[in-house]
């Protein structure tokens, strides 16, 4: 992992992820997929986890595959196999970050092409830069998108939109990513904007921030009587607990709060 990702601790317990191959503009090569597929199983059993910002080191967030180390074997994955719950290696690297208990922010800037889109759009929350480049790349190459892709953009933009982008692979500005929903904020510093709003999740009642992940995370597949009882449930599990009375008597107080995890 420690050649391709680097995990850094910040105050307040934030993940710092950075992609570290910046010689190659992040590409994904075999080392990739394994260093970002360790990354995530790190930060999964993390101590006093409470947001994860991820970016990319160098000109760019991830510029996709890297073609020449795939031509010799793809990521070494079988790709029929569910290696990682319902996802192999590939998809994992992009689903996974939803499979964390924890908020992730992505902060995007330079390229994101290909699988480089699809672990962007893993994430919770998404900041680019007004001139990231992107793309839905996979058709250029004969292939379709296989990163966990569809399942992620469903909740994020109109069906046409997404054929169209998929079936072109036509290159689109973080502008217009924002404006399709792709993007959640434009920013001309992605990072700053994502560690600032990191900062203040970080601030909330740790078991309601994971409780309300869970909801999100129902919101593309589930009835409305399913949401409706996970709501009830979640609340349940957070109502009148320590953590909540703190997150009331810090606002009543004008304090900053003090949870436990």
């Amino acid at each position: 992992m420690k050649d391709r990702v680097a995990i850094t601790m910040l105050e307040g317990g934030i993940a710092d992820v950075r992609l570290i191959r910046a010689d190659k503009m992040n590409a994904l090569d075999p080392a990739m997929f394994a260093g970002i597929a360790e990354a995530i199983a790190v930060l999964g059993k993390t101590a006093g986890l409470r947001v994860v910002v991820l970016s990319g080191e160098g000109r760019a967030f991830c510029a996709g595959l890297d073609m020449a180390s795939m031509a010799g074997g793809g990521s070494g994955n079988d790709l029929a196999a569910r290696s990682h719950g319902d996802a192999n290696l590939p998809q994992h690297v992009a689903w996974g970050w939803r499979t964390l208990p924890v908020p992730v922010i992505a902060a995007a800037h330079g390229v994101a092409f290909g699988g480089g889109f699809q672990i962007l759009s893993g994430a919770d929350i998404r900041i680019a830069h007004p001139e990231t480049r992107c793309a839905i790349m996979e058709l250029k190459w004969g292939l379709v998108p296989d990163m966990a892709g569809f399942p992620l953009w469903r909740t994020l933009v109109r069906d046409d939109v997404l054929r169209e982008l998929t079936y072109t692979n036509r290159e689109f500005s973080g502008v217009e990513a924002h404006a399709l929903g792709f993007v959640s904020h434009l920013a001309e510093d992605p990072y700053a904007k994502a560690i600032e709003l990191a900062r203040i999740i970080a601030n909330k009642n740790p078991h309601a921030i994971r409780g309300a992940k869970r909801l999100c995370n129902l919101v593309g597949h589930a009835s409305d009587a399913e949401l409706l009882m996970a709501e009830t449930t979640e609340q349940l599990k957070v109502i009148r607990t320590p953590n909540q009375v703190e997150a009331v008597m810090a606002n009543m107080e004008k304090r900053a709060p003090v949870f436990v995890d």
